[in-house]
């Protein structure tokens, strides 16, 4: 499905699908950020609560799991979406989710 890290390919390597049309758009960045967000801020409290580190601690021991959290997610929650684009028949695919039309 993908041609470099974030980048779709052309065509799906297995069925020959044309994934061109396919764009995801920033729908998977907005989940993920949710998602990252409400993980992150709760065990930064529970840890600020439980152990009341100083704020340095804080700074080395969340700001590398967002980023593995983050990218981690992104290609995933990316096919996801395009992978509803195309059942959902909104992008012009032959998925199977209705009679062709975009509502």
């Amino acid at each position: 499905m993908y041609s470099g890290f974030l980048t779709v390919a052309d065509r799906c390597s297995s069925c020959g699908l044309d994934l061109r049309a396919q764009d995801s758009g920033d729908g998977p960045a907005v989940f993920i950020v949710l998602i990252v967000g409400f993980i992150v801020v709760g065990l930064a409290l529970y840890t600020e609560v439980a152990f009341a580190p100083p704020l340095w601690v804080h700074a080395i021991l969340w700001l590398p799991v967002i980023l593995v959290l983050a990218i981690g997610m992104l290609r995933p929650f990316k096919a996801t979406m395009i992978a509803l684009h195309y059942k959902h028949n909104l992008l012009g695919g032959t998925g199977n989710g209705g009679d062709g039309d975009a509502h």
